[in-house]
């Protein structure tokens, strides 16, 4: 019996597997943040530590892109779409999308724009979706499909190919859209489809995406992300909707010591692709217990197995993690870039001590 087994319960992992936002800061960033706290420095990015992440980021996507720093995921995706959408449009995305389920309404809100959410299995939306929203497009009772919002890596782990993003690409720009991509999980896409620069180009500038909200808080930032505008004619106002968006940092300082540490050689990618590593480790240790079910292998940082219903509670007292599909006991592990391979066989010997 489950309950049996609760009271010897092995010691618990260090690290919990909530969520990569419960991860702290690599020392790198920390120890960049330290030297930026010497002295004074001008407000609001007039310093040599925005001029250097933001020259870092044009060497990232590219000389005619833009990038500008910003406090938080939600600020990033609200600043990117108000600069995106006009008024009477829709912002077309997944019925997963965090814009649509974990944002409390705020880019409805701060944007007065319609969010369009689709049906989407893994997350993903494809061409035929968008062509099917032609016969909105020109008729006056109706919302403008605007924007397409895309995930990369998605809500549910999984991952848009090069191939598939420039087919959304290539049809939302036919149709007179434009495409955004929320990349609060940028570097562990990167890290699982190539882990190189020329992996990032492939699904987002050489794919056609025109702009990207950049995520730094679960790759390794004390707290940042950046909005990159890689269609330059969009960045023409951005200055101002960033601000208007309350998601200018007066002290950006901070913010762009950060990223200068998380760019600087590609620690970006290599610490998402640890963490991509660890949750491939976690499944392969927890697939073969009793009552644990996995729709498909991770492709990034997150598993959602289903448990048996009776374990979950007990489980998520000694080492928490979140639920996810409650009306078929699913769950969700996610790994971070400072989960190690001890944490995860922690973790796995009492997910195996507790189902027998």
């Amino acid at each position: 019996m489950i309950s049996d087994r609760v009271a010897t319960m092995p010691t618990a992992p260090a690290s919990a597997f909530a969520s990569d936002n419960a991860a702290g800061a690599h020392p790198a960033v920390l120890d960049a943040l330290v030297a930026a706290n010497a002295g004074h420095a001008l407000a609001y990015g007039s310093d040599r530590w925005t001029e250097e992440a933001t020259a870092r980021f044009r060497d990232l996507f590219g000389p005619t892109s833009e990038a500008f720093l910003v406090w938080n995921g939600t600020g990033a995706n609200v600043m990117a779409l108000a600069t995106m959408v006009h008024p009477a449009e829709s912002v077309v995305c997944t019925e997963w999308a965090h814009i649509a389920v974990d944002e409390a309404g705020a880019p409805e809100r701060a944007l007065g724009a319609k969010l369009q959410p689709l049906p989407a299995p893994t997350a993903k939306l494809v061409p035929e979706q968008l062509e099917a929203l032609a016969h909105l497009q020109g008729v006056q009772h109706h919302a403008q499909p605007g924007v397409v919002s895309i995930t990369q890596s998605t809500e549910l782990g999984t991952l848009y190919t090069a191939e598939e993003v420039a087919a959304l690409c290539d049809t939302a720009h036919r149709m007179g859209m434009l495409v955004h991509l929320d990349g609060a999980r940028i570097a562990n896409a990167t890290a699982a489809l190539g882990g190189t620069r020329a992996a990032l180009h492939s699904f987002t500038v050489d794919a056609g995406v025109d702009v990207v909200s950049f995520g730094g808080t679960k790759a390794g930032l004390l707290g940042g992300e950046a909005v990159v505008y890689l269609n330059p004619a969009l960045a023409q106002r951005a200055k101002y909707v960033r601000k208007m968006v309350n998601q200018l940092p007066s002290k950006m300082r901070f913010v762009a010591a950060q990223f200068n540490a998380l760019l600087h050689d590609d620690l970006w990618i290599s610490l998402a692709g640890n963490s991509n590593e660890m949750a491939t480790r976690l499944y392969l240790a927890t697939r073969d217990i009793a009552g644990v079910q996995f729709d498909h292998a991770p492709q990034v940082n997150s598993v959602f197995p289903v448990l048996p219903h009776d374990a979950i509670a007990p489980l998520c007292d000694w080492c928490f993690f979140w639920d996810w599909d409650v009306s078929r006991d699913q769950v969700r592990w996610m790994t971070a870039w400072d989960t190690t391979a001890a944490d995860v066989d922690a973790f796995a010997a009492g997910v195996r001590h507790l189902l027998g």
